[in-house]
Parts: C-alpha cells; structure tokens; sequence
C-alpha cells in the first residue's frame, strides 16, 4: 500500500505484486474538512486507513517522505498525517517504509528529475491502466506503491506494457 500523506488529502494506492506483473487494486483518497479541527483530520485519516489496512491487508505500507519546502506549517501537517498512518500500520502489524520524492521519480520513470504529469503516465502505463489515474494524489500513493514494489516488480510491469520505463518517448512536459 502506498500512501501521499496530507491532512487535507491522504491519497492511498493498493497494488498487487504477482509473477513480476504489478496490478492495481484499491486507490483514492482521505479527504477531510479544513473547517474541522486538525485532531478530528487526523482521526479521520486514521479510521480511514486502519479500514483499508484492515480491509486490503498489505504487506508492508510505503509513504512518500516530507519535502520540507518553505512552508513549514504545511510541512508541519504532512508529517502529522504520515504518523498517523505510520501509527495505523504499526497497531495492525504492517511495516512503514518511507522514500523520498525523487527515489519514487526515479523508481517510476528512471529519473529522480521526472517531472508530476510523466509520473501520473507512467503510473498508468505500469499498471496497464486505461486513462492516467485520478485524482493526483491517488496517482502519486500507487507511484509510492510502485517503488516500494521494486525494480522485479517494475521491471516486469514495464516488459508487459511493452515500454522501458526511461523511454523518453512517455515524457509529457510539465
């Protein structure tokens, strides 16, 4: 299971590892209301992802690190969010893995530089899905379940869609 934390949308993404084949299972997002208090977001996310955790029984739970940009507030927030789900997974057994923005660019499209739009492709591409998923941060949770996945797991989804994924031909300008 994959996870984008946020306190205003936790996106989540289930994907299932077979015989190097990746498949999606289970992906949206945790919405909460900013009139609410920040505890009541928080227990929101946490009811929300202790039911898809036990729900989808994942191996193990991928989070997207915090990017400390300049806005610490929402920094603050995000990773208020990513233990909260850290605490969800550990009260249900589950390992919390986390990763940084760039490794899961990297794992997902074979550069850490890979810009939002060719991530959300590539998301699609490896998980044969029809249309790009929606909404981003949905997209952005199966991208952290992709890399934690792993390069068998990549590797095989790619030679079933039939594309390599550093192909630049998939790059979309963002």
């Amino acid at each position: 299971m994959g996870i984008d934390p946020g306190t205003a949308n936790l996106g989540f993404g289930v994907i299932r590892i077979e015989g190097g084949q990746m498949s999606p299972l289970d992906g949206g997002v945790i919405e909460t209301d900013s009139a609410r208090t920040l505890e009541e977001r928080l227990k929101k996310i946490y009811e929300g992802l202790t039911e898809l955790i036990e729900w989808h029984r994942p191996a193990g739970i991928a989070l997207e690190e915090v990017y400390f940009g300049r806005n610490v507030d929402s920094a603050m927030k995000v990773g208020q969010a990513s233990g909260v789900a850290m605490l969800a997974g550990a009260q249900k057994g589950v390992e919390c893995f986390t990763y940084t923005p760039q490794a899961i660019k990297k794992a997902v499209c074979g550069s850490g530089d890979a810009g939002k739009k060719q991530v959300q492709k590539m998301v699609g591409v490896l998980l044969g899905l029809k249309e790009t998923p929606k909404p981003d941060h949905a997209a952005d949770a199966l991208a952290v379940a992709i890399c934690h996945g792993g390069s068998d797991g990549l590797r095989g989804a790619a030679r079933a869609a039939g594309v390599d994924p550093g192909d630049r031909s998939l790059r979309v300008a963002s």
